[in-house]
């Protein structure tokens, strides 16, 4: 659904910004989460902040990620906008380019205690623009393997953590194991995209890590690279492991690693906090390395104080309390830092209980390494452009080079 911010859609924003709306009573906050863990520990540093603004309070309130750009946009094109929120990596471009969102640089910079500087050059890389400071990331959470143990272990197969620690853990390696592990009779895959979702809203979470491992990209400097050798050998792996081995879940299934019935996915580590309903033993490790090596891919979400809130400064005030390290070091449990001085720390590989410190560690390697999803100023039309091209592509009998030139084709003008 981030796909529905379209051109006409970011020009109609633009142009209502000067409009006026009613005096919101209290900070409003969007977040694409609903689970009760993370809410609570929201909630939590909210209480601080309004304990030293007495007067003030903060209301979360949850819209679906999958809807969340497209609902984000007409609240704000709508006369009933959020005073800030968090904001995808690969929308911040559009909403920067029509100046829907604010400057934090100055309260940011004359912040007491705050050190901006603690936040690395690449962390804040896609929310800078011209010298300004328009988010703060607040998660920048690399991509990893969650794997059900159990299923490894009945299958007699070392687990992708052990493999990785043994320098074996590789695409090849993958391919094989999620085979391995696929059973049709009880409608048991191998591996599923992120979220299930990853012949829809989840497309480049899904063909990016074995493209970047592959030695590909999306994109670069105005050029695709979906057609490149590298980026067709990777998807076509992938399009061989749904339809040849039948190992992933193919569209149209629906499997849920959550409730066992695939034995790999792919996410973030806030996804941990659903595990302890899950009823069996897991484990996360580095995604598999390819032919160009490790290649880890990194996801960020950051914060943002929206042009038309009628509480900009206290709203950037929030940001600034809600990123400080004190904070910053809260939030590691489900969102890892952006500031260095927490990412080095104990802090951060203690931070959670559900997630042990040698495993912890393989978080912040890849934040170290790791390189962020493609971005760019028109990324909803390109979503929205290369998305029919992709659904082509998802076909068993589909000539995979082909559909990954048609997609350069559909993306390249707005590239």
């Amino acid at each position: 659904m981030r796909n529905a911010l379209t051109s006409l859609t970011v020009s109609a924003l633009a142009l209502s910004l000067a409009a006026g709306h009613a005096m919101a009573e209290d900070l409003r906050f969007t977040v694409w989460t609903g689970n009760e863990a993370h809410l609570n520990m929201l909630n939590g540093i909210a209480d601080g902040f309004e304990a030293e603004n007495p007067g003030t309070t903060v209301t979360f309130e949850t819209i679906p990620a999958g809807d969340y750009v497209q609902k984000l946009t007409f609240q704000l094109a709508g006369g009933n906008p959020p005073d800030l929120g968090w904001m995808f990596e690969d929308s911040m471009p559009a909403f920067v380019a029509a100046g829907a969102v604010e400057s934090l640089t100055d309260t940011l910079e004359n912040a007491e205690g705050y050190d901006l500087a603690d936040f690395s050059d690449p962390a804040m890389g896609l929310w800078r623009e011209d010298g300004e400071i328009y988010g703060v990331p607040f998660s920048t959470s690399p991509f990893m393997i969650f794997y059900n143990k159990d299923m490894f272990d009945a299958a007699g197969l070392e687990d992708p953590l052990t493999l990785a620690e043994k320098g074996e853990w590789t695409l090849d390696k993958f391919r094989e194991v999620v085979k391995a592990l696929t059973k049709p009779e009880d409608r048991i895959w191998g591996f599923e995209f992120k979220d299930g979702q990853g012949y829809d809203t989840r497309i480049m979470h899904a063909v990016m890590p074995p493209i970047r491992a592959y030695g590909g990209d999306a994109w670069s400097n105005g050029e695709c690279g979906f057609d490149d050798p590298e980026a067709v050998e990777a998807v076509r792996m992938l399009h061989e492991m749904v339809f040849e081995d039948k190992s992933i879940v193919p569209p149209g299934e629906q499997g849920d690693y959550f409730s066992g019935s695939s034995a790999m996915t792919i996410n973030q580590i806030s996804r941990a906090s659903k595990m302890p309903e899950a009823g069996f033993e897991w484990g996360i490790a580095p995604l598999p390395t390819g032919p160009a090596g490790e290649a880890p891919v990194i996801g960020q979400a950051g914060l943002v104080v929206f042009a038309k809130s009628d509480n900009k400064e206290l709203a950037k005030q929030f940001i600034a309390w809600m990123t400080n390290q004190e904070n910053v070091e809260v939030m590691a449990q489900f969102f890892p830092p952006a500031r260095v001085s927490v990412l080095e720390s104990d802090t951060f590989t203690e931070a959670n209980a559900l997630i042990p410190p040698e495993q912890m560690k393989h978080v912040a390697a890849a934040i170290k390494e790791g390189e962020v999803l493609p971005s760019h100023e028109r990324a909803p039309q390109i979503l929205a452009a290369m998305k029919p091209r992709f659904d082509a592509l998802w076909r068993a009998d589909s000539d995979v080079e082909a559909s990954l030139k048609a997609v350069c084709e559909a993306i390249r003008p707005q590239l």
